[in-house]
């Protein structure tokens, strides 16, 4: 059979006799809001619902997917407007397991009363409402029914829940049961009993009919099993069938409840008494299980199980986790092997007798590493390949000022305070998160910038080394900034006589893909007078933050 698509309407439904015939009706005035609103948008303009309604309706909206499913039929939440003049539709849901009825949104629309006779009917007596023969809407036959939305002794609304007849067949064991399981939940919500009050977790989101679904009666005995449920306890390690075996014995003997005390026992949420959600596991496999007790009249008369294989899923969360374990150990170890690199360069240069130029040579190598090292470091603390780069910088800047302000330098540790040698340094602006290949380099491009700032800037007397950062679009750009002699008048731009300037153009341009500059600065008297109070040097560096 052709599945045709069926359009939303308001219109009053119209009574057929005998074998179902389309007929043809004149649309009706009910106007569509050009955005939709949200429920609470309709509740709050519209009702003298108070936030008690509102948590329940939401309640109700967040498990409704299973209802629709289990009904393959849409529903539309409506609720009374404030001066009884009618109904606002505040939310709407459609099947997973069949035709829709309502293509169209219709939430935030207005249906007046007396135009849908079902919903004024379940409204008033607060008893479900069921129409005997179906609507007609542009040649689909439409079941409805209305059912009213119950919280203690009130009635705050009205599911509207619309069958779309052309997909109907001769039911399967499993249509049978859903629909089953489908009018035993209409009932507990117009006696008040559901939607279920307590915490929501994210395995009772993560459910859906179609996974698995199982069925128990009041002795806890499986009535029925679907096929996905079944395949998913024969990973568990099932051999037999499950239909009439009780559901709890049989779960606690595949999945033993773990020994850790946050988890419940499994025949606890297996036996369906109390609305449950939780991971049943084994050694062969791992099940999202949600139990959903099911009441006739107040009184337990059975319950509804979905479960969700996720083995597969754990599978690649224990990979993951894995990897990131191992990549931060690696990191950790990168960390202590520069470390140790550093320790023997310092060690080397408190016994080299050659010159002091080897000696300064060995120390810059000594700061070079350690300033990779604190990349790493970063990196074995963090769960992904990036790093917060604010910390690195400020971690950078103390080690370089206490190096170079320090009369001992053949260790990194320095025995003179930044305070007390006149050198201070601080940071304007914000790196963010930066790349681990980014965070190397650049962390490398400021230890040489800063180191030069503090050994040529001041020549043994007091100022502060500023770093500034600005990000902009698609851009950063880094400023060293000191007040100190400024630049020399030979200052080779290429840094063909200086390592460390040669390096960071290398690193810069090669590495990051960017540019560099180097200027003085005149920096004008404190007191606000006319003149220059000294010259000052910057390094300014823009890097491209997106991929090359």
């Amino acid at each position: 059979m052709t599945m045709a698509a069926a359009t939303s309407s308001c219109a009053e439904p119209i009574r057929g006799r005998g074998r179902l015939r389309p007929q043809r009706h004149a649309s009706t005035s009910t106007a569509y809001p050009r955005d939709v609103p949200s429920l609470d948008d309709v509740v709050r303009q519209h009702t003298t619902l108070g936030p008690a309604d509102l948590d329940w309706l939401h309640l109700l909206v967040a498990d409704w997917q299973i209802i629709a499913d289990l009904s393959f039929a849409d529903l539309i939440l409506w609720v009374p407007d404030a001066g009884d003049l009618g109904f606002w539709a505040g939310a709407q849901m459609r099947p997973t397991t069949g035709p829709t009825a309502h293509v169209d949104d219709v939430v935030g629309a207005f249906v007046p009363t007396g135009r849908r006779p079902l919903l004024d009917s379940a409204w008033s007596d607060g008893r479900i409402a069921r129409e005997g023969d179906p609507e007609w809407r542009d040649d689909v036959p439409v079941r409805v029914e209305a059912i009213p939305v119950r919280r203690g002794q009130h009635v705050l609304g009205v599911v509207a829940r619309s069958t779309n007849l052309l997909g109907i067949r001769t039911p399967s064991r499993l249509e049978l049961s859903y629909l089953q399981t489908a009018a035993d939940l209409a009932t507990m919500i117009a006696e008040g009993h559901f939607p279920y009050v307590g915490e929501r977790s994210a395995l009772t989101d993560s459910m859906r009919v179609g996974d698995g679904f199982v069925r128990t009666d009041v002795r806890g005995l499986v009535t029925y099993a679907s096929p996905n449920a079944l395949s998913a306890f024969r990973r568990l390690g099932l051999t037999g069938d499950l239909l009439g075996q009780p559901l709890a014995a049989v779960t606690g003997a595949l999945a033993p409840p773990s020994d850790q005390p946050v988890h419940q026992a499994v025949t606890t949420v297996v036996s369906g008494h109390a609305p449950h959600a939780a991971e049943l596991e084994n050694a062969h496999a791992s099940l999202v299980v949600r139990s959903m007790p099911l009441l006739s009249g107040g009184a337990w008369s059975g319950s509804l199980l979905l479960l969700r294989d996720v083995t597969e899923l754990r599978r690649r969360e224990r990979e993951l986790v894995t990897k990131e374990a191992t990549i931060r150990e690696i990191h950790h170890r990168v960390k202590n092997n520069l470390q140790t690199v550093a320790a023997l360069l310092r060690l080397q240069a408190r016994r080299v007798g050659a010159t002091h130029e080897v000696r300064v040579a060995l120390e810059e190598a000594t700061r070079r590493v350690a300033a990779i090292a604190v990349v790493h470091e970063t990196l074995s603390q963090s769960f992904d390949e990036s790093v917060d780069f604010d910390d690195v910088a400020d971690r950078l800047r103390a080690m370089v000022v206490e190096v170079s302000s320090s009369p001992d330098t053949d260790t990194m540790e320095a025995s003179a305070s930044p305070a007390a040698a006149g050198i201070r340094s601080q940071r304007e602006g914000s790196f963010g998160r930066l790349p681990a290949h980014l965070a190397t380099s650049l962390s490398m491009v400021l230890v040489e910038l800063m180191q030069n700032a503090v050994e040529h800037g001041y020549a043994g007397g007091a100022g502060c080394v500023r770093v500034v950062v600005r990000r902009g679009a698609g851009t950063m750009e880094v400023r060293v900034e000191d007040d100190g002699v400024g630049l020399p008048a030979d200052f080779d731009t290429a840094g063909a006589g200086s390592l460390g300037i040669a390096i960071v153009r290398t690193l810069v341009e090669s590495e990051l893909g960017g540019r560099i500059s180097f200027a003085s600065v005149r920096q004008p008297p404190a007191d606000g007078s006319v003149g220059d109070s000294g010259s000052g040097a910057v390094a300014t560096v823009v890097l491209p933050l997106v991929s090359r």
